[in-house]
């Protein structure tokens, strides 16, 4: 079986070196162009590149898969496509390409959590339970008919990060049964039940902002659904505070409320309706740390709003 796939992030590797290692003839890879990243704006190689590059496998990075991708996967005449977190959603005309379909790893238990980002969204909303859906893709965005599933529970601490890297291994599994099913010929198929749908949108940079208005449960999954990118962050003046770990504490008071900050108790913040400790954070200019190594050497005013903080 000729299959190409379709990936840019860390998340798509190990599903890419399942294929290799278990033996399919992967005839072409395409993935995002590459891009500057970090301070110095250095153009780097997507992960699923450089994967591919290790092993001698055609890369392609076309800007629009319908515009510029469509030719160079028809020459590579696959019978099946793969994608894992490709990032550009594929038209009528390139999913007509490979006579088996198109099979892709989303990580949801689909219909739930549609779009680009289901593992932050479905931490962000406080969820306990999530899995890995391989599917038929077809024109719509995560619509296709599902064929297997896995289910698995969300760590009480598990951040995105963490969450994305274990899903990632757990749908290169899913991915392999799959297709030994499919070409058993005994793999199930199964349309989505729309009225269980939901969409979820891109995750951007101010989704990070810590509103401690909400509740203490609400503003801990804010931390761990926006880590790595954005990171949770406070707006201190000028400033922005990122906070990297939290965890609930005692104390109550106005949303937003320094209620203590001690080098050797910590930093803690009121919410809506109790207090959260802030355990690691990272101030301007500066690496992460703990906040009470933070606060060795630096004083945060207690009885105060932390926006109004000058860091």
């Amino acid at each position: 079986m000729r299959i190409v796939f379709m990936g840019t992030p860390d998340f798509s590797v190990p599903v890419l070196e399942a294929l290799i290692d278990n033996g399919y003839d992967v005839v072409g890879v395409f993935t995002q162009p590459d891009k500057p990243k970090g301070r110095g704006g250095k153009v780097q190689m997507t992960p699923v590149k450089e994967c591919a590059l290790r092993h001698d496998i055609p890369v392609f990075q076309p800007v629009k898969m319908r515009l510029d991708g469509l030719e160079p996967l028809r020459s590579l005449k696959p019978d099946l496509c793969v994608t894992a977190a490709f990032g550009q959603i594929l038209s009528e005309e390139v999913l007509d390409v490979p006579p088996m379909g198109t099979v892709n790893v989303h990580t949801s238990l689909l219909p739930r959590h549609r779009g680009s980002a289901p593992v932050q969204w479905t931490i962000l909303q406080g969820e306990t339970v999530t899995g890995v859906t391989t599917m038929f893709s077809d024109a719509g965005i995560d619509t296709g008919d599902m064929l297997l599933r896995k289910t698995v529970e969300i760590g009480p601490e598990e951040t995105a990060g963490e969450l994305t890297e274990r899903l990632s291994h757990l749908g290169a599994e899913l991915l392999i049964e799959t297709l030994r099913r499919i070409e058993k010929g005994d793999c199930p198929r199964e349309k989505q039940d729309e009225s269980q749908m939901t969409y979820d949108s891109k995750i951007t940079k101010e989704m990070g902002l810590m509103d401690f208005s909400e509740t203490t449960a609400q503003c801990l999954c804010r931390v761990r659904a926006m880590s790595p990118w954005p990171c949770a962050f406070v707006q201190m003046g000028d400033s922005v505070m990122k906070i990297w770990k939290a965890r609930a504490a005692e104390g109550h008071g106005l949303p937003g409320t320094v209620l203590l900050a001690d080098r050797k108790k910590g930093l803690i913040i009121a919410t809506g309706d109790g207090a959260m400790e802030l355990v690691e954070i990272q101030a301007p200019n500066s690496k992460r740390m703990e906040a009470k190594a933070y606060l060795l050497g630096h004083a945060i005013p207690e009885g105060g709003p932390i926006e109004e903080v000058r860091l």
